[in-house]
């Protein structure tokens, strides 16, 4: 049974990536920093029929992050997607939005500890195995702004696009391997309770994208607007 392993799990866009991939027949890892939250959503899945399993851990501990995969590699017998995807819905310590006449060294870093080396401790503890199988997927998310930037958002969205550039480069790399990497752009507001006037959807409109950016083995990247 094939494995997806979602870093940055939640009751969101998380829980609709799982249950997506979950109702196609693959397992779930989840991982996230809350364990009662991880365990509220495993129950949900395993509730629908979908094996699911928790462990806990935090991208900014990414000695953590790794044994995390690692563990749902052992447990699930191997993780044939990674999908990365943590957003700070809760208040996360050092994380503070600043827009680009503000943004210094100081409120910049944690942003790329975040958002940049956690993704690469992601992609290094799951990489070794997909490429040495032949196959695999690494899926990375960001925020529109990673394309688009706003200004009220300077630091977060400098971290986001160093993300889809290395993602994109990524791609490029392992063509011909047999491994996928992408990114994905989300250019809208998720959920309800948006601004005015900006386009919104709900996480059970988008993960079904995520899908398909799966079976399309060739695409670098895929931007949903709404």
């Amino acid at each position: 049974m094939p494995t997806i392993a979602i870093v940055g799990a939640g009751p969101g866009m998380g829980l609709a990536i799982a249950r997506t991939f979950g109702g196609r027949g693959f397992d779930v890892a989840l991982i996230a920093r809350t364990k009662d939250k991880l365990e509220s959503l495993v129950a949900q899945l395993e509730a629908e029929g979908v094996t699911a399993a928790e462990f806990p851990a935090d991208v900014l501990d990414r000695p953590s992050l790794s044994a995390a995969l690692d563990a749902a590699a052992d447990r699930f017998g191997g993780i044939g997607v990674l999908e990365y995807s943590p957003a700070p819905h809760s208040p996360v310590p050092g994380l503070t939005m600043a827009v680009p006449t503000e943004v210094t060294v100081d409120n910049l870093q944690p942003q790329i500890e975040y958002t940049v080396y956690g993704a690469l401790a992601a992609a290094h503890a799951v990489l070794p195995a997909m490429r040495q199988a032949g196959a695999g997927t690494l899926l990375f998310t960001t925020g529109g702004g990673s394309l688009h930037p706003v200004p009220m958002l300077g630091n977060v969205n400098a971290a986001a696009a160093a993300l889809r550039n290395w993602v994109l480069n990524l791609h490029n790399e392992l063509a011909g391997s047999g491994v996928h990497a992408a990114h994905v752009a989300i250019n809208t507001w998720i959920g309800e309770g948006g601004p005015e006037g900006v386009p919104a959807a709900t996480p059970e409109q988008i993960a079904p994208l995520y899908w398909d950016l799966y079976e399309r083995r060739d695409q670098p990247e895929l931007v949903f607007n709404g």
